[in-house]
């Protein structure tokens, strides 16, 4: 008889999850099934809220990535209400989105991930965690933690919570950045690049190159991909127009008040999220291994792939050493982690850029708004992936209908397949280990779902 491999809960994410893998009567893998059980519910609490109320509202969502769906929520209300903020009010929203990305890139490498391969895949789990690697370099494990308070502290200095933001408004944002602020702010963002580019350099010497046959083979799949870039192409994770790009690197973008002519949203029973899939290759949707259809992914590999270069020179040099080594685009699932650290990079020194620009210390911050009946589309880049929030508006500016789709949502796809593919290479005739259960978790944990 069939046997059920149950992983349950998925450890180190940012959320619940589980794994169901069926064996066949030979002990060979059959099916599997990557359980997320997050209720789709905000889309219809907010119908009936006024509009302004929102971005108040959806920045619960997620506690992990609050000021993200808080913004993009913003820029929703926004486009509504036909509304442009001010420059010094749109660069303080960036600001904001950036410092956070910083943030969480830290959380996610040094938290979650870095004890597969610090630690070891095959380690004792009861030490293949933070403690573990804590205990293995206290020095570097205080300095993360000091690296990460500050980054938070930062957007709670100034926009006065760092979870579940309310500082971003309708028209702009909620208060100026003072001159003293400001060079405060610069000096541990400057702090925080050194340290962004001493975990690249960690990384690229001291952890990676011990698993690449691991990286080669683990949860590999072939897949688009997407992404925002400016005008020149360029990763931009506040604003932009959206790249979908297929997996022999052919790409469409468009203006996200349009995604819902390049993407649709499928249904599976074994799971409440929609699974999102590029409408606009007619391929309609499919997670089989050997033939996927319409299946791209999100989050910082996605974006790496998609973006034709970095706006920051130490980040636009890195993109190069990685595509040197890799190609475009990247299949390789574990990449995530390299490509999640080239960002961190990024988002460092785009944070100093917008500090230094003298235009961000303005007073106007804030355009007037009326409510009106009207739709928006609000975008940003999230750490796990292209967030899309879309609103529409009755004649009072009160919310009639809201459609969300979340960063990790783009990948419940991909992450299926990369599951299957791992399992399926590494249980063969009934033989399983302990190590080869985390390895399976390792094909999520690259996703940071």
């Amino acid at each position: 008889m069939s046997k059920i491999i149950h992983i349950a809960p998925i450890t180190r994410i940012e959320g619940h999850a589980s794994i169901a893998i069926e064996l066949d009567d030979d002990g060979n893998v059959r099916d599997s099934k990557v359980h997320f059980m997050s209720l789709r519910g905000f889309e219809k609490f907010v119908e009936g809220k006024p509009a302004e109320e929102l971005p108040r509202i959806v920045n619960r969502i997620c506690g992990i990535c609050p000021w993200h769906h808080h913004l993009a929520s913003n820029k929703a209300v926004d486009r509504c209400f036909d509304v442009t903020p001010p420059p010094a009010g749109r660069k303080l929203r960036e600001l904001m989105q950036t410092v956070a990305h910083a943030e969480d890139k830290l959380l996610h490498f040094f938290f979650l991930a870095a004890a597969d391969f610090v630690i070891g895949p095959d380690s004792d789990y009861a030490v293949r965690n933070v403690i573990g690697i804590a205990k293995a370099n206290p020095e570097l494990a205080k300095k993360v933690v000091q690296m990460r308070y500050m980054a938070k502290m930062i957007l709670e200095k100034f926009a006065g919570k760092a979870i579940h933001p309310v500082a971003g408004v309708a028209g702009g944002f909620s208060k100026p950045l003072l001159e003293e602020e400001r060079k405060e702010f610069l000096s541990q963002m400057r702090e925080l690049l050194d340290f962004a580019l001493f975990t690249i350099n960690f990384a690229k010497t001291e952890v990676f190159p011990k698993y690449l046959d691991t990286v080669a083979s683990l949860g590999v799949i072939n897949t688009g991909f997407i992404g925002t870039v400016d005008d020149d192409g360029a990763l931009n994770l506040y604003d932009g127009k959206i790249r979908l790009m297929k997996p022999d690197a052919t790409f469409t973008d468009f203006d996200v008040q349009d995604y819902t002519d390049y993407i649709g949203e499928h249904v599976e029973p074994f799971s409440y999220g929609k699974f999102p899939y590029a409408k606009s290759w007619n391929e309609g949707f499919s997670m089989d291994l050997a033939q996927p259809r319409g299946i791209y992914r999100s989050n910082c590999l996605a974006r790496i792939n998609a973006t034709d270069k970095m706006a920051t020179p130490r980040a636009q040099a890195e993109l190069e050493e990685f595509r040197e080594k890799f190609g475009r685009p990247a299949q390789a699932t574990l990449l995530y982690h390299w490509a999640r650290l080239i960002e961190e990079v990024y988002a460092c020194e785009h944070a100093i850029e917008l500090l230094e620009d003298p235009e961000i210390t303005d007073t106007d911050i804030r355009a007037r708004v009326e409510p009106r009946a009207g739709r928006g589309v609000g975008c940003v880049e999230a750490p796990r992936g292209t967030l899309i929030h879309d609103y529409s508006t009755d004649e009072n500016g009160m919310i009639t209908r809201a459609n969300l789709i979340v960063g990790t949502t783009h990948n419940l796809g991909p992450i299926n397949m990369s599951v299957e593919q791992a399992a399926r290479s590494l249980i063969k005739n009934g033989n399983v280990s302990e190590g080869d259960l985390n390895r399976i978790e390792m094909a999520v944990r690259a996703y940071d779902p």
